[in-house]
């Protein structure tokens, strides 16, 4: 176990380094700059600016500067925010993004788990049918549909839930709603189709020659079996919903990172994208890390080492 742990985490820095690299040239390779606007600055105020954030000087020692700050946990002042460095943007606003990832994916687990089980057991009855029906909507109709309709029926017209903000629970379910819909149609239906797989098992047929209930077969020895498949999708699940939705979080106005990502691009500001790449980065690795170890956890079969 630790060996395969320190060779994925060498891999792992690896990967982020070339990642760091690749998005680092391709910033400054693309035209442009982050002092760019449509009011041009005098010539002598874009030469300050540059150098005071060292873009005046080659971009190898840029690069080398940089990597040298990001080994001391600096990832640098932002560009276009005066007093404000990327450390403080991410510690303000991942918590919000956090907070919507983790009541999206309660709801895309909990909901598409329970789904898919019982559509599982009464395979071809209406359950089972309006069940695929709702997961057949959830895959197909995009978040911003979703969003958009909730806030119109259920914030504007019945006034059920608040339309924007983040200041308590309440405030939680139309964007966790609008941000799990398809996750938790694709664990529906991936639930279903790997639970109906299993209890075709030998074992299976076996648990219920002996006599056992339904809800203990389901429960104790089926649905062990069909976690595995989920696992697989929960770790890229957990990278990407918990760093944000810039759609979700636009439309409900919540502060979250996704939306500062999108508008670091539009600003062209190096240093946040950069930050925010290099923070979803390592938090997606990270949970791939998780998801290998669980493997074996959950599957004694799985060899780690091999």
């Amino acid at each position: 176990m630790l060996k395969f742990i320190l060779k994925r985490l060498g891999i792992s820095i690896l990967t982020i380094w070339i990642v760091i690299s690749v998005t680092f040239v391709l910033m400054h390779k693309i035209p442009g700059g982050p002092f760019d606007s449509d009011k041009k600055l005098p010539p002598q105020v874009e030469a300050n600016l540059n150098e005071k954030f060292g873009l005046d000087k080659p971009l190898f020692e840029q690069y080398t500067t940089y990597m040298r700050n990001i080994l001391h946990g600096d990832l640098g002042p932002s560009m276009r925010y005066e007093g404000r460095s990327v450390n403080d943007v991410i510690a303000y606003s991942f918590p919000n993004s956090a907070k919507l990832g983790i009541s999206a994916i309660a709801f895309a687990l909990i909901v598409g788990t329970y789904m898919g089980i019982r559509a599982a057991l009464d395979q071809g009855k209406w359950q089972d049918k309006l069940a695929m029906l709702i997961a057949t909507l959830g895959v197909t109709v995009p978040s911003f549909v979703l969003a958009s309709l909730f806030i119109y029926y259920f914030a504007v017209k019945l006034g059920w839930f608040p339309a924007v903000g983040f200041d308590g629970p309440i405030y939680y379910v139309l964007p966790s709603i609008a941000l799990g819909g398809y996750s938790m149609a694709f664990i529906s239906r991936l639930s279903r189709s790997t639970l109906i797989d299993v209890v075709k098992q030998d074992y299976i047929k076996v648990a219920k020659a002996k006599g056992l209930s339904r809800t203990k077969i389901i429960y104790k020895h089926a649905l062990k079996n069909c976690l595995i498949p989920l696992i697989t999708y929960i770790g890229p699940l957990f990278a990407g919903v918990l760093t944000g939705s810039f759609v979700i979080e636009t439309l409900f106005g919540i502060p979250g990172l996704g939306r500062e990502f999108v508008q670091s691009i539009y600003n062209r500001d190096y240093t946040t994208i950069l930050g925010i790449t290099i923070f979803y980065s390592t938090f997606l690795i990270a949970c791939n890390l998780i998801v290998d170890i669980l493997y074996a956890v959950i599957d004694p079969r799985i060899k780690l080492d091999s």
